[in-house]
């Protein structure tokens, strides 16, 4: 039977020497951003999978997100499709997004046709990091793409939330309504 305090120790020794190394590569990137977060009272597992999410950030590469995937993500143009055509396409992108680890927040105002245009237009020639941690996911705001907060307050936002913003700009609230397009998307796992 093994000695439980070598393997201990063994795990201790591991750690500090993937905590080393992974000081060592962030170091091109240090600056007062990454000096200011104080990780020693972290447990050292902890902190080296900060350090490691640090270091998967810093040398992500920038690509649009059509470019995540192999081949390139590039479905039909949304003026080109049948409503059925573009029902199914739909589907399958949302699904190959969600794949990449990209959920796509408060869709249900947005048509099927709309919501296509606006991951053709907006979300699939985005250029974001490509942070491939497994665990990381991106939100995309469908409710915010234009700008507008009146689509947030009208169909998502808590009365809450509409009550700070109504207080904090000092604006009429639009009316709340449900809305019109309900749809179940794959969510980031809880």
């Amino acid at each position: 039977m093994a000695d439980p305090r070598y393997s201990q120790a063994d795990d201790e020794l591991e750690l500090l020497l993937r905590n080393a190394e992974l000081r060592d590569e962030l170091e091109p990137y240090f600056d007062e951003a990454i000096s200011r977060v104080t990780v020693q009272h972290l447990p050292l597992a902890v902190e080296n999978e900060y350090l490691a999410s640090m270091l998967a950030w810093e040398s992500a590469p920038i690509l649009p997100i059509y470019r995540w995937f192999e081949p390139e993500l590039r479905p039909p143009r949304p003026e080109a499709l049948s409503d059925e055509d573009l029902h199914t396409i739909l589907g399958d992108v949302i699904r190959k997004l969600f794949e990449k680890r990209i959920v796509l927040d408060f869709t249900d105002h947005l048509s099927d046709r709309e919501l296509y245009r606006l991951i053709y237009r907006d979300i699939l020639p985005a250029r974001e990091k490509k942070v491939d941690l497994g665990s990381n996911y991106i939100h995309w705001d469908c409710a915010g793409a234009s700008g507008d907060p009146e689509i947030w307050l009208r169909y998502y936002a808590t009365p809450e939330e509409r009550a700070a913003w109504a207080e904090t700009y000092r604006q009429p609230l639009p009316p709340r309504a449900r809305p019109p397009y309900p749809r179940q998307l794959p969510r980031e796992p809880s």
